[in-house]
């Protein structure tokens, strides 16, 4: 059937200076009709229908398609094509032998099943598996628990004692005399591969204390000799449980003790969910010094939140304000997005004024009023941490309105500076309201100070003597930033004493860290077919483990973690499920499944696969944790079974050239020893000669291995004979053969040398969009899944690896070998072969040199001056151009208009994808969502007064810091960088319409015409675009497929501000921790602090003085 349309084409983005419209002439043939593309927005639309009248009266006059067809035979492009895709489907199945292996999987087909997998049966398995893991890391914790309250119970504090521990810090060390240093005596390191391969022992753990903590203090050497009574559990924990990785002690008394080494949450797991009030007074007393301090207080205060605690912070003077105006009379979630916003806007508070706390204080209680009377918030604990140096108003009123007699909320008091004349009013606030009251003279003191306030609101829980299980975010473990899983889970849990009742004191907590990548391997990729997988959610709709999650981001030639790595919501990665019903559902721990169709993106965005994904999900008990398993309609719905006797597959196991994916598990050899220096395919064949009789393997896995192996086994012999049938004089044309199963067997073949092939990280670990992972199949079966089966995928590659700036080198071409039995259609494995780019290139001028023409030579041919032709993917990428600089590149940059006219044809059609996990330059637009007008001299003032500010803060931390809890330098360093940060972007992906086998026209570019012809390669992926180069048609701009940030506000408008304000204030669902400790009748409220420790040495104390009167002459 022929379709055909003339039309007038809308240009997006017209220039003004552009000569006359652009118009076109154009014919489609096809399978079936073509349907036009959407319509467009009412104001295109007119301009169509005037633009088409016109076109109407001149018609007389313009050149009719048939003079296109004389310049660019139709007939002659359609012989290329033909005679191109031929030779290639002829080169291909033979290099490949792709006929020979659907011909083995036909042989076998009788033997074989098909069954249905049961998604819900599925993902309830999985859960119940994963459950018993968490389960046992719980009981581990626990065991940790009863052993260090049973030892502090047995320990008597002695002032003198003498003790010689593991300083972590000191171990191995030596002096100048060769001498092990005090507390670093010999400790044997062995590296680990348990342990990310760090040099560990795990007979016994270390300790490890902040730098400005006297590691001999009374305190921390009796802490120290009590908690050696761990080292036992330690061990025997990892022995019962050889899957366990770190376990730590953390005390109060500000050490931590780690088996075999790690550093710990500490925060999270002493205090229930809280809100959180911050108020700050920018009063003009507050210059300087002072307000670095407050500053910093606040960053530090921040870095304790969770994402369970929800925060605002308002400074004040003469008035109240919001410093982000878009929470004013909200409390926001304090996720790490939050945080790290709110750390951005404290940096550019500015002091003015005189400081009137009362009526921010009323505003602070309003809040949490508010926020508590509709069921909003923490639920939980609230409290209000005032930061100042002094009040001096009448704020009496304000608590006996909002506060008294019950104490619902409690109040911090922080003083900052040195003056002590308000302490006592500062003190009596906190007092009053069941708080705690601290003075911080510098920035060394803030770090101790703020950690107060998290032993009072840990009172309640103590004196209850309840062990809550309390879940960290999700950390990365930042050994492992170069490969996949790396995410690691913090398990700590809460440890109190139980007979020190009335006081309430907390001992400290003791936790255990989860490898979520250990987790997942419980949710087997081989039953989730090529293009199903599993992923966890948080309570909070927070992705813990997913596919499409992407917690790093490179810079330059490194890899970093995002700074919101922790904190992508599941609605942000499922983007397709615009109701969140999903999400929804997950976070209300319920169990039941939803179908979506979806946009898959592929290859780093460049290309997309549409699917209908069916989503099952339920929740883990005893956890915060929701799972959800997908599987993608057809033949992901479905799994192949075959079956064969273990001699004749291990026989087959044993070829040279076999692989099995590394990442799967089909042996656990993690766990003893003896095993973890097995390959997966050494214990495999171990396992099946009963070899090593206690080997744990997947049988299902192993059975099916075992099939695969033997059908595909003739596909070895077959590529050796055909290596050896090829002379070294003849042309070389693969480089490689390959074959992957469902079952994850890896087969390959070198037609070359290996030191002739072009790329030699594909198919190796190197190259992980290469070979079967944890998460996906191979890039190469993805795609050929979803072509018919025969028909080839065509890839560019390049040789350097995927990051190279180089011209691509290489090409992969695959296709899917399909088995169908009643009905049931399954993928059972796909083959390819790996050529260089030039072979093809040979063959396609070659081919283009063949004409219809009986008698005398060609008359034209795509070697022509007067002729364009390409070779381009369904993705509209260019893999053969006469210019070799456009090979790899888009279509559109290349050549807008022909690009622009296949779009308006539906040769194309443009999907817009969505990526919000994407990292862009940061905006020159303020951080707050209002943005104020700023002078020069004002701007100039503000970077003086932050340079000095910087300059202070380095000075005093290079001097003074060391905390083992120390983000918030680790933040403001980080700050001074002009780094990428965390953006919304949406892209465009093209996708070719196969039902149109091929398309002609003419683009009337001013005082000339374009003409151009595409036509389908015969079993590929691929078409050929035959253009009229002689005609310039620059007016119409290139079509670039280049990401854009969304809500962008380079240009501030009160629609945009408004916008992005209601997102940022959106309070997404979340599902509330199940305990909350609050208050306790017995707790000592009169423990309220008082004046802060002011031992440092006189040096340190003159250090801030120093600085400051340094800085005017460095300023000259």
């Amino acid at each position: 059937m022929v379709c055909g349309c003339s039309a007038l084409l809308p240009l997006p983005n017209p220039r003004p200076t552009m000569p006359a419209t652009p118009n076109f002439h154009a014919n489609l043939s096809s399978t079936s009709c073509w349907i036009p593309r959407q319509p467009m927005p009412v104001a295109w639309a007119f301009v169509q229908k005037t633009s088409a009248l016109l076109w109407l009266l001149l018609l007389g006059t313009s050149l009719s398609p048939t003079w296109g067809q004389a310049k660019i035979p139709l007939e002659t492009v359609k012989l290329w094509a033909d005679t191109f895709g031929g030779d290639l489907y002829s080169t291909l199945t033979k290099y490949s032998g792709s006929l020979l292996l659907q011909k083995k999987y036909k042989d076998v087909e009788s033997s074989l099943k098909i069954e249905e997998v049961d998604g819900l049966e599925l993902v309830r398995k999985f859960s119940e598996d994963m459950e018993n893991m968490l389960r046992r890391k719980v009981e581990a914790v626990q065991n940790l628990v009863e052993a260090a309250e049973e030892a502090d119970l047995n320990h008597e504090f002695n002032e003198s004692l003498v003790f010689d521990y593991y300083n972590s810090v000191l171990i191995n060390e030596r002096d100048e005399k060769g001498n092990f240093v005090e507390l670093g005596a010999e400790f044997l390191l062995e590296s680990n591969a348990h342990f990310s391969n760090l040099p560990v022992n795990t007979s016994i753990s270390s300790v490890q204390l902040p730098t400005n903590v006297y590691n001999k203090d009374p305190d921390i050497l009796n802490g120290v000799y009590m908690s050696e009574a761990l080292n036992a559990v330690f061990v025997e924990n990892f022995q019962r449980d050889p899957t366990l990785t770190w376990q730590y002690f953390g005390s109060a008394t500000g050490f931590f003790r780690i088996y075999p080494g790690k550093d710990m949450e500490y925060i999270q797991a002493a205090t229930s969910p809280k809100d959180i009030v911050i108020l700050v007074d920018v009063s003009g007393s507050m210059k300087g010094l002072r307000m670095t301090i407050a500053k910093h207080t606040i960053t530090t205060i921040l870095d304790t939140l969770g994402e369970n605690d929800f925060v605002n912070i308002i400074a004040y003077n003469d008035y109240v304000h919001y410093i982000e105006p878009c929470f004013k009379g909200i409390l926001v979630q304090a996720d790490r997005d939050n945080r790290e916003h709110f750390k951005l806007l404290v940096e550019e508070l500015m002091v003015k004024g005189v400081g009137v706390v009362d009526q921010a204080l009323r505003e602070a209680f309003q809040i949490l009023k508010q926020f508590q009377e509709a069921k909003q918030g923490s639920l939980c604990n609230q409290a209000v941490m005032l930061i100042s140096d002094g009040a001096v108003e009448d704020y009496e009123p304000v608590f006996e309105k909002y506060n008294w007699p019950d104490c619902k909320v409690r109040v911090f008091t922080y003083l900052i500076g040195r003056e002590v004349s308000f302490a006592d009013r500062m003190k009596w606030i906190a007092c009053n309201n069941k708080g705690y009251y601290t003075q911080i003279s510098t920035l060394a003191d803030t770090q101790e100070n703020v950690m107060e306030y998290l032993h009072v609101l840990s009172r309640p829980m103590v004196i209850n003597h309840d062990h809550d299980i309390i879940w960290t975010e999700a950390y990365m473990d930042s050994k492992l930033w170069t490969g996949p899983g790396s995410r690691k889970l913090g398990l700590p849990h809460s440890l109190c004493l139980s007979f020190q009742r009335s006081h309430g004191i907390l001992l400290g907590v003791v936790g255990s860290d989860v490898a979520l990548r250990e987790l997942m391997k419980l949710a087997p990729r081989y039953k989730l077919g090529v293009h199903g997988y599993a992923f966890l959610n948080t309570n909070n709709g927070y992705i813990l483990s997913h596919p499409d999650l992407r917690p790093l981001y490179r810079e330059g030639k490194k890899l970093k973690p995002k700074p919101n790595y922790n904190s992508v919501d599941l609605s942000e990665v499922e983007w397709e499920d615009q109701a969140e019903s999903l999400r929804t559902a997950m976070i209300n721990r319920e169990t039941g499944t939803l179908s979506m169709d979806v946009k898959v993106p592929m290859d780093k965005g460049k290309r997309v696969l549409f699917l209908t994904n069916d989503y099952f999900f339920t929740d883990i008990s005893d956890t915060p944790f929701s799972l959800g398993v997908v599987l993608s309609r057809g033949h992901g719905e479905y799994i192949l079974l075959g079956n064969t006797s273990v001699e004749e597959g291990l026989h087959d196991l044993l070829h040279p050239d076999l692989a099995l994916a590394s990442d799967w598990i089909y042996c656990i050899t993690d766990i003893d020893p003896d095993h973890r220096k097995l390959s997966q395919l050494e214990a495999v064949i171990r396992f099946l000669t009963r070899e090593d009789p206690d080997l744990e393997c997947d049988e299902e896995l192993v059975r099916e291995v075992l099939f695969d192996a033997v059908v595909t086994a003739p596909m070895e012999a077959y590529w050796t004979a055909l290596a050896l049938n090829i002379s070294e004089e003849s042309e070389q044309v693969v480089d490689m053969a390959f074959l992957g199963t469902r079952a994850g067997l890896l087969r390959s073949s070198l037609f070359v040398g290996s030191e002739k092939v072009s790329d030699r990280k594909f198919l190796t670990p190197e190259d992980e969009a290469s070979v079967f992972t944890l998460d996906s199949f191979p890039l190469w079966y993805r795609q050929a899944s979803e072509h018919p089966a025969g028909s080839f995928v065509f890839n560019l590659r390049w040789a350097e690896g995927p990051e190279s700036t180089g011209a691509p080198t290489v090409v992969t071409a695959s296709t899917a070998v399909a088995v169908t039995v009643d009905k049931k259609t399954a993928i059972a494995a796909a083959v390819g072969v790996q050529m260089k780019l030039e072979f093809l290139q040979r063959k396609f001028w070659a081919a283009t040199r063949q004409c219809s023409t009986v008698d005398g030579p060609c008359t034209q041919s795509c070697e022509d001056s007067d002729l364009d032709c390409f070779v381009i993917d369904n993705n509209g990428f260019i893999l053969i151009s006469k210019r070799s600089h456009e090979t790899g590149r888009f279509l559109g940059e290349v050549d807008g208009a022909v690009m622009t006219q296949l779009l308006s044809m539906g040769v194309f059609n443009q999907v817009t994808m969505y990526d919000y996990q994407a990292m862009c330059k940061p905006s020159s637009h303020h951080h707050s969502a209002a943005q104020p007008l700023v002078s020069p001299i004002s701007a100039f003032l503000t970077a003086t007064r932050w340079l000095l500010q910087e300059l202070v803060l380095f000075l005093l931390e290079w001097s003074v810091w060391g905390s083992w809890y120390d983000r918030g330098a680790e933040a403001h360093k980080q700050k001074k960088q002009d780094q990428l940060q965390p953006c919304d972007t949406e892209y465009p992906v093209f996708v070719y319409q196969p039902a149109i086998r091929e398309a002609n026209g003419i683009i009337e570019c001013g005082p000339c015409q374009k003409v151009f012809v595409v036509q389908q390669i015969p079993n590929s992926n691929l078409l050929l675009l035959v253009t009229d180069p002689t005609c310039d048609c620059s007016i119409f701009p290139p079509v670039l497929q280049e990401a854009t940030e969304i809500l962008t506000l380079t240009v501030i408008s009160a629609h945009n501000a408004s916008v992005k304000c209601d997102r940022m204030r959106s309070q997404k669902l979340r599902r509330r921790p199940d305990s909350c400790h609050a208050f306790h009748p017995e707790e000592n409220a009169q423990d309220c602090g008082g004046a802060s420790d002011t031992s440092a040495s006189l040096p340190l104390l003159l250090l801030p003085v120093c600085v400051w009167g340094l800085l005017p002459h460095l300023l000259r």
